[in-house]
C-alpha cells in the first residue's frame, strides 16, 4: 500500500518508513498537515500525527474527512482521553498511542485495510426521479418538467454533492472541498456564482434551500423517493 506517514520527528518518520518498507509498503514521509491535504489521491492509507509544525492534526483530520474516506491511524503521543475520542469521531479509523511496538501497529494497518474497501463499496443510488425533477448522476444529466437542463461542469459537480447528501446541511467549506479539491484553494466567491447558476437553471426554488451562516440543503427528490417515482 501508499502510506503516507505524517510525522514531523525525523528519527519515529525514518524509524516509520523503514519499518513499513521491510513488511512491502511504499511509505512517504511528511511533515505538515497542509502537504497530506494537497496529496491526500496518491495515497491508500494514512498515519498521523497529531503533532504537526503547521497545524493541529486534528483539525487536518477534519479536512480530510470533507474530501476523502482514505483510511486513517492517528499515531501520537497525545493519550488523553479527550483527543481520543476527537480523534475518532472526527472520522480516525484507529487511534494508537506512542510509543507503538512495530508488530502492533503493522495488525491494525493491516484491519483497519480489510475494513475499509467493505465501507468503499456501499453501493450509492445514481438514478433519482420524482416530482417532475430526474437526476442521473453517472451520465450526468438533470430533467426538469421534462426540459434537459445544460449545466456546466461546476455546476453538476455541486449539484452532485447536494443531491448525494440529500435533505442535509452541507456547509460552504464542504462544497469546496468535495468540487475544487481543497477548501483553502477554492475560491469562494466562486461558489456563490456557479450556485446562482444552478438554481437559475433548476427554475425550482424550493430544490435548493439556504442554510444562513452555514451553506445548503437539497429539498428536492431523495434516494427513497427515486425508488417510487410514480407515488411523487
Amino acid at each position: 500500500m501508499r502510506i503516507a506517514v505524517v510525522e514531523d520527528d525525523d528519527g519515529v518518520g525514518s524509524a516509520i518508513v523503514a519499518g513499513l518498507t521491510r513488511f512491502g509498503h511504499h511509505p512517504i514521509r511528511l511533515i505538515h498537515g497542509a502537504d497530506l491535504l494537497l496529496r491526500h489521491k496518491e495515497f491508500d492509507f494514512v498515519l498521523l500525527d497529531l503533532g504537526l509544525p503547521d497545524q493541529d492534526g486534528l483539525d487536518v483530520l477534519r479536512q480530510l474527512r470533507q474530501v476523502s474516506g482514505v483510511p486513517v491511524i492517528i499515531l501520537t503521543a497525545r493519550g488523553d482521553e479527550r483527543s481520543v475520542v476527537r480523534g475518532l469521531r472526527l472520522g480516525a479509523d484507529d487511534y494508537l498511542v506512542k510509543p507503538a511496538r512495530f508488530a502492533e501497529l503493522t495488525a491494525r494497518i493491516d484491519t483497519v485495510a480489510r475494513r475499509a474497501p467493505r465501507a468503499r463499496e456501499t453501493p450509492q443510488p445514481q438514478t433519482l426521479a420524482g416530482g417532475g425533477v430526474a437526476i442521473d448522476l453517472d451520465a450526468r444529466t438533470a430533467v426538469v418538467d421534462g426540459r434537459d437542463i445544460d449545466l456546466t461542469t461546476k455546476e453538476f459537480d455541486i449539484l452532485a454533492v447536494l443531491v448525494r447528501n440529500a435533505g442535509a446541511a452541507v456547509s460552504r467549506q464542504q462544497l469546496m472541498d468535495q468540487v475544487w479539491g481543497d477548501a483553502f484553494v477554492a475560491v469562494s466567491r466562486s461558489l456563490d456564482v456557479h450556485m446562482t447558476g444552478l438554481r437559475s437553471k433548476l427554475s425550482r426554488p424550493g430544490l435548493i434551500t439556504t442554510v444562513r451562516g452555514f451553506g445548503y440543503r437539497w429539498d428536492g427528490i431523495t434516494p427513497t423517493d427515486s425508488e417510487n417515482p410514480d407515488d411523487a
